[in-house]
């Protein structure tokens, strides 16, 4: 045993270092295979000389590269130490890895987390569905879940949760988000934002409504209610000015309050919980509260029906002006001349069939006139398709005009017709 010790000591020694990671590195890329052969390069004179006692060969000095097969060091190995040479590797340390074995313990594990994906009756039905498991496949993510032990469950429960979302009756009621993980994997956390069954449902849902993956709370919570789920039901309101509507609860609440022209926060709750129709032919839509409020002051109950998203549309508003358009109101929107702006915009436009209220070019340009104290326009340019002239006129002046900047004539259409860019209409989407 002490011969065997100091044996194996003698190995560990610098002048073998590189010897034995040549060595190390040909075995564990090929499943410890002997077959190989291996070598050190520009070897010093102490490298130079371990070889030769290894291999009882001489190599001269000044030598370029000095080579030996794996099966002769192994052999060399058991003659000194009684030890094969994987087993010396083993003891000199770290432990001897094998990638092929490793690789195909991994691919066992993607197809194992990967079968209840492609057993899924949605792998044949949708094209999205097919385009986020190959994203998970080719991005890493599969690989990360797999170093977390999670990937089988996750994948599985993500499966889960898409089958039980697209499954839902059209007439089913929104559910909360807690109530679709315990619907489907009896945690009602199993969702929260940061887990990874989470990060695997946003991105499948993102891939399914062709957006990018969104990377904020308010994309997320929109992405979301894409889908019919409800992150906060009492936290999301949206602001109204007299909109009466028939129904028990919130109908009556609202038809009270449009009675003496006086602002009125809806919830997603009270939406959801007390049904209402409304038939209003046409509703104005506004970003900013200060517009409302001006409105609400200035013309009471006298003003037209008007919703504000106040900034980034919530839950309840998407849900209020589909209930608007259900009742055969058309929506006219209105918002700041900046980039965030345009995108909300496009958002009312596109999601819900809303037509430009005082959003065209000649509307920006006749708001540069209200003042000398405009901000300079900052994010990225987006098209304005209702307008492109709207686009090139933001380009050119590079400057926001924002809503209660131009809320008079605003206020004059709550009045009388409001003013829609001729250009075209915006269909849903």
């Amino acid at each position: 045993m002490t011969t065997h010790l100091k044996a194996v000591a003698r190995y560990r020694g610098s002048e073998y270092r590189r010897l034995f990671s040549a060595a190390r590195r040909s075995l564990e890329r090929t499943g410890w295979d002997l077959s190989g052969t291996i070598g050190v390069t520009n070897p010093d004179e102490a490298e130079r000389n371990a070889i030769i006692g290894v291999t009882g060969r001489y190599h001269r000095s000044g030598i370029k590269r000095i080579e030996i097969t794996l099966s002769e060091l192994d052999a060399a190995v058991r003659t000194a130490t009684g030890l094969s040479l994987t087993e010396l590797l083993a003891q000199i340390g770290p432990k001897l890895a094998d990638r092929p074995a490793e690789a195909a313990k991994d691919a066992a594990s993607r197809e194992e987390a990967l079968r209840p994906a492609y057993q899924s009756s949605l792998y044949e039905a949708a094209d999205w569905y097919r385009t986020w498991l190959n994203e998970l496949s080719r991005d890493g993510t599969l690989t990360k879940l797999l170093a977390q032990r999670e990937t089988v469950y996750s994948v599985a429960q993500a499966t889960r949760v898409l089958e039980f979302m697209e499954n839902r009756p059209e007439s089913s009621a929104p559910i909360t988000l807690p109530g679709l993980a315990a619907a489907v994997t009896h945690n009602t956390k199993a969702l929260n934002h940061g887990t990874s069954l989470s990060t695997l449902v946003i991105r499948a849902l993102a891939t399914r409504a062709g957006i990018p993956k969104p990377t904020t709370a308010e994309e997320r919570r929109d992405l979301w209610d894409r889908f019919d789920v409800m992150l906060d039901d009492l936290a999301s309101r949206v602001l109204v000015l007299n909109l009466p509507a028939d129904g028990t609860g919130l109908g009556e609440w609202l038809t009270g309050a449009a009675r003496f022209g006086t602002p009125f926060y809806v919830t997603l709750h009270q939406i959801i919980n007390h049904p209402i129709t409304i038939a209003a032919p046409v509703v104005y839509v506004c970003e900013n509260p200060a517009v409302l409020r001006r409105a609400a002051g200035e013309l009471g109950p006298k003003a037209g029906p008007l919703v504000c998203t106040e900034g980034r549309p919530s839950t309840a508003f998407h849900r209020l002006v589909r209930t608007i358009a259900a009742g055969g109101g058309e929506l006219r929107y209105h918002g700041d001349f900046d980039w965030p702006g345009i995108a909300i915009a496009t958002n009312v436009f596109e999601r819900h069939g809303a037509r430009p209220w005082r959003m065209c070019a000649t509307d920006y340009l006749a708001g540069l006139t209200t003042g000398d104290d405009h901000v300079k326009l900052a994010d990225r340019p987006l098209p304005t398709p209702w307008d492109p002239g709207l686009f090139h006129a933001m380009r050119a002046h590079g400057k926001a005009v924002y809503e209660e900047a131009v809320a008079d004539p605003l206020l004059a259409d709550l009045q009388r017709p409001a003013q829609i860019c001729p250009s075209i209409k915006m269909t849903s989407g």
